[in-house]
């Protein structure tokens, strides 16, 4: 397992992503992952499922033609173990890549199902979120979230072919994986937005 701290794995994601965007979904990753390490029964290792959270997506706003493919390297150069190196590849598994290549490395630990499931949800959620006059998770029912999911056109950007395979993987319905990661973000928000508000008063502070 990796002995990269939390705030190492933070500032090398800076390194390569300055869009606030991409910060706030790193980060809701993370808060996600930690959340179900610890439902899963895996508290002890509930930082290190969090940094594979957090750098899941080192790649794609510099190299998204080569998202996945560029991560390895990255990562590398900033000292990340091979085990999140493999973690953070395997969520594109099955998926082709702008530049044409199809990842092949297949999750294989709990903690990287969970990844390959959960990603591509929390963009979904969020995008629901951001529908409410709340323009929160907290306060968001399942019915409404099943709602917006099966609605083609609403965040077509976040493949439910990848969600539902995500499910399939982890072995469960389609259904608990929506409940467990609505309740993940509703119960991580708090966090995620200090963070986020943290991170903001920085960039500010540096102009």
């Amino acid at each position: 397992m990796s002995d990269i701290s939390r705030e190492k794995a933070f500032a090398l994601l800076k390194k390569y992503n300055q869009d606030p965007f991409h910060i706030q979904h790193a980060l809701t990753v993370e808060a996600v992952m930690k959340w179900y390490a610890r439902e899963l029964g895996y508290g002890a290792e509930e930082e290190y499922w969090g940094i594979v959270g957090l750098l899941h997506d080192i790649d794609f706003e510099l190299y998204p033609t080569e998202h996945c493919l560029k991560a390895p390297e990255l990562l590398r150069e900033g000292g990340v173990s091979e085990d999140i190196i493999h973690a953070v590849v395997s969520h594109g598994y099955g998926i082709t890549v702008e530049c044409g290549k199809t990842l092949d490395v297949e999750p294989v630990q709990e903690m990287e199902k969970v990844l390959f499931a959960a990603d591509e949800l929390t963009g979904l959620i969020w995008a629901a979120a951001l529908m409410r006059p709340s323009k929160s998770t907290k306060d968001m029912e399942l019915k409404s979230l099943k709602k917006k999911y099966k609605s083609k056109g609403f965040a077509a950007g976040c493949s439910r072919e990848v969600i539902e395979r995500g499910a399939e993987q982890l072995g469960w319905p389609l259904e608990k994986l929506l409940t467990m990661t609505l309740q993940a973000m509703a119960d991580s928000e708090d966090e995620i937005n200090r963070e986020l508000e943290a991170e903001t008063a920085q960039l500010y502070a540096k102009r």
